[in-house]
């Protein structure tokens, strides 16, 4: 574990409201060892609760309220950025956010042993899924072109991605059949522009994503599933101009370990995209 800053000082890694409010921010280092991970975890999750006791924050992780203890996710969806961790990375090793709320909030000995583990609930019987059929509508406009032809879904083949390799894109539009999808591009000259909730290529102002001219290199989107619904989400990967073969796939709400925070690599033309919507990940 490395300091960099004394307790107080301002850090600036999650954006000026953040980097204001926060008194402490902490950083979890990568491994893929399980069991320096665990070592990690233990060390991070009791510095993350100690700090909030002595700062009189609440130990509550990601809570409604705007004191306790915030993931970048949560600042993401609440103030600023277009961070996720540490979601992915822990479910990568196993750690939900359920768990990593819990362990948070207890702590754990010198040992590294749970506190106040949690408990293992009685089975209940198998509720009957609800899962709806989601189809996804995307398009790219071509820089200097026209708008491509929609794709449904993806599949293999020049039919199972939005694009045209080698090429640059300014524009995108997505739909879903059911529930509510919002997106946001990434372009070199501008940055993140502002969420889009609709998919119209007719309407440019609030129907698209992206500002004619302007070079499309990353795309963030969530998928929202009705309530009462089996959980799907929205999985998505892109390609660029520079590289071979698709990136990692990017899961909306961080379990996938890696790629979670968008599709692309900002500074390079997006040249195809791919997304389904689903409660697992059919890429390959």
């Amino acid at each position: 574990m490395y300091r960099v800053g004394a307790e107080g000082y301002q850090a600036w890694g999650a954006g000026s409201w953040a980097n204001a409010n926060a008194p402490v921010q902490i950083e979890l280092a990568q491994t893929y060892d399980n069991a320096e991970f665990h070592k990690d975890y233990v060390t991070y999750v009791n510095l993350l609760r100690l700090s909030a006791i002595k700062y009189g924050i609440p130990t509550d992780v990601d809570s409604s309220a705007w004191r306790g203890v915030k993931s970048h996710l949560w600042v993401t969806n609440h103030v600023w950025g277009d961070h996720t961790d540490p979601y992915g990375y822990l479910a990568g090793h196993g750690i939900t956010k359920a768990q990593f709320a819990h362990d948070v909030k207890y702590g754990f000995s010198s040992s590294g042993n749970n506190v106040n583990p949690t408990p293992t609930p009685t089975p209940k019987p198998s509720a009957p899924t609800n899962k709806k059929a989601v189809h996804v509508t995307y398009a790219l406009h071509q820089k200097g072109k026209n708008w491509l032809n929609p794709v449904k879904d993806f599949n293999s083949g020049s039919n199972g991605f939005a694009g045209v390799p080698n090429s640059v894109h300014d524009m995108l539009y997505i739909k879903a059949s059911h529930g509510s999808i919002k997106y946001r591009v990434h372009t070199k000259e501008d940055g993140w522009l502002p969420w889009v909730h609709k998919g119209n290529k007719n309407d440019t102002v609030n129907g698209v994503a992206g500002i004619k001219g302007h070079t499309i290199d990353g795309v963030q989107m969530y998928y929202t599933t009705p309530k009462g619904e089996t959980y799907q989400q929205a999985y998505y990967r892109s390609q660029t101009t520079q590289r071979t073969g698709y990136l990692g796939t990017c899961a909306d709400n961080g379990s996938v370990a890696g790629y979670d925070s968008f599709a692309g690599m900002l500074g390079e033309p997006l040249d195809r995209l791919q997304i389904h919507i689903n409660n697992y990940s059919n890429t390959n």
